[in-house]
């Protein structure tokens, strides 16, 4: 028996029973926030290949709204830090009980079956399009910049230290290097059912997540004029991840559906709409708190919710939710799309009438190539390697 298992035969059946349990009914505020945080991220690449501040929008809206609105798509990612935290934890106390009581081979079994099995597919796509001299999906190494071959960044993704392969060969591979933010959540997951096995008690942890909170600013403060390592260095985004942990757990012994609650969740929407709209620059040492403290409040705000008819009914919100439920997929994918796209149109090519359309029309596509992967492969993968899994572990 492995010494990472439940101390208790009583609490091994639990765990076991865990895997077989189906998922709980989908939180509506969190599908909001991870849909929310997506298109943010798919707005920021969009913006980057083909800039929106020479675009139609250029006639409705200032150029600065345009820029703050497009450029500052980093702190989406701060949002999915935070509601990773958030469901990471809580879905631990619900499996398990308390944290002390992790399984950690079920863990990690988990987050195989979720994370691996579409990684792979992506990596191998992006790399059978970089053989083929597509130019979006080949490792090209910058000026004083060493050169990397696909075999170590690949081997960097999937050993989740992707981030800091980049801070040695700076941006060498377009569409590989967005799975930077893959690394640091999975280094942080490693650790997790390690620290909560090891610790057991549920103020030793919170104090080690308090560690990671006070440690981001402090390692940004460090590397403010890096973005290589301010952005994507693992302590510099631990601190979102463990502002989610903390928000599950204080959602376990607070509510905030008093009047004085909801206006504390409205300052916290209103806070972390200001800071994205300040943007990063400048704000490289407490912005990525404030996104991911303010976040952290409204996922307190999510646990037992009450959501009115209005917004079940709303097809826009809707259809943020949908993105929120495959972000995953869309994450993965769309920059398969969009280095597709720069294939055909290169970066800074595409004439401005074009680029409303071609929005849209990458929205669309990365939509089509997520609904299709998530149904008819990572869905059904996820159940197949589960199952194995749970099967595998009822007979040891």
């Amino acid at each position: 028996m492995s010494s990472f298992r439940s101390p208790s035969a009583a609490a091994d059946t639990g765990n076991a029973a865990a895997f077989a349990q189906p998922a709980p009914t989908r939180n509506f505020r969190i599908d909001i926030l991870r849909g929310i945080a997506i298109s943010l991220v798919l707005l920021l690449h969009f913006h980057l290949s083909y800039s929106l501040v020479d675009s139609p929008l250029a006639a409705v809206l200032p150029e600065e709204f345009i820029k703050s609105l497009a450029r500052n798509g980093n702190y989406g990612v701060t949002m999915f830090f935070a509601v990773s935290g958030y469901l990471i934890t809580s879905t631990t106390l619900r499996r398990y009980g308390s944290l002390g009581n992790v399984d950690v081979r079920s863990f990690y079994a988990f987050r195989f079956a979720r994370i691996v099995p579409c990684l792979v597919v992506a990596l191998a796509v992006i790399v059978g399009l970089g053989l083929l001299k597509q130019p979006a999906f080949m490792n090209v190494a910058k000026p004083g910049w060493p050169e990397v071959g696909y075999p170590v960044a690949v081997l960097s993704v999937l050993s989740f230290w992707h981030n800091v392969l980049m801070q040695h060969a700076w941006y060498f591979n377009y569409a590989m290097n967005i799975y930077w933010s893959l690394s640091v959540e999975e280094v942080f997951y490693l650790a997790f059912p390690l620290l909560c096995f090891g610790l057991k008690r549920q103020w030793a942890i919170v104090a080690v997540w308090a560690v990671a909170i006070v440690a981001g600013p402090v390692y940004r403060s460090f590397h403010a004029d890096d973005e290589i390592y301010f952005m994507y260095g693992y302590l510099a985004c631990f601190d979102a991840v463990a502002f989610g942990c903390c928000a599950a757990l204080l959602a376990q012994h607070i509510r905030l559906d008093s009047w004085g609650g909801r206006q504390l969740q409205l300052a916290a929407a209103c806070l972390v709409a200001v800071t994205y709209l300040r943007g990063i620059h400048g704000n490289e040492v407490f912005g990525f708190t404030v996104i991911a403290a303010g976040t952290a409040v409204l996922l307190i705000g999510a646990h037992n919710e009450r959501v009115p008819g209005w917004a079940l009914r709303s097809r826009a919100l809707a259809a943020l939710r949908w993105l929120g439920r495959h972000s995953y997929e869309l994450y993965l994918f769309h920059i398969i799309v969009l280095g597709l796209m720069r294939s055909f149109v290169p970066r800074g090519a595409m004439p401005a009438v074009w680029k409303l359309p071609a929005m849209g029309f990458f929205v669309a596509a990365s939509v089509a190539v997520a609904w299709g992967i998530a149904r008819f492969y990572s869905e059904p993968m996820n159940a197949r390697l589960r199952g194995f899994l749970l099967r595998k572990r009822v007979a040891s």
